[in-house]
């Protein structure tokens, strides 16, 4: 699966994500644009999109995207408190329907 993962996330963490291709939406070069246009954008590229915007999902009319979201709720954004998020989220990337969002808290 080819994963985008969010600017608001430690970059650190797209390592963490082992199994799939994981590139950053600053590696991507999107870095600074708004929500809307980046799904717009990554749904052409990518098949999920990892955030921890818990916001995304009421700011955005998610299931015109052909890309699946999730939304990683931790204390922080931090890698020491996504960490733990990390097997939920292995376990959910290849499931997460496309066009909608996933949540993923411990």
């Amino acid at each position: 699966m080819r994963i985008l993962l969010d600017e608001c996330i430690d970059r650190r963490f797209a390592r963490e994500i082992e199994g799939h291709e994981v590139v950053t939406v600053p590696q991507a070069g999107w870095a600074g644009i708004k929500n809307g246009e980046l799904l717009t954008r990554a749904q052409a590229q990518f098949d999920v999109f990892v955030t921890v915007d818990r916001n995304l999902a009421f700011q955005q009319n998610v299931p015109q995207f052909t890309i699946a979201v999730i939304v990683l709720q931790a204390q922080t954004n931090l890698l020491k408190d996504l960490r733990p998020l990390l097997p939920k989220l292995l376990q959910t990337i290849s499931t997460a329907p496309k066009g909608a969002v996933s949540r993923i808290s411990l």
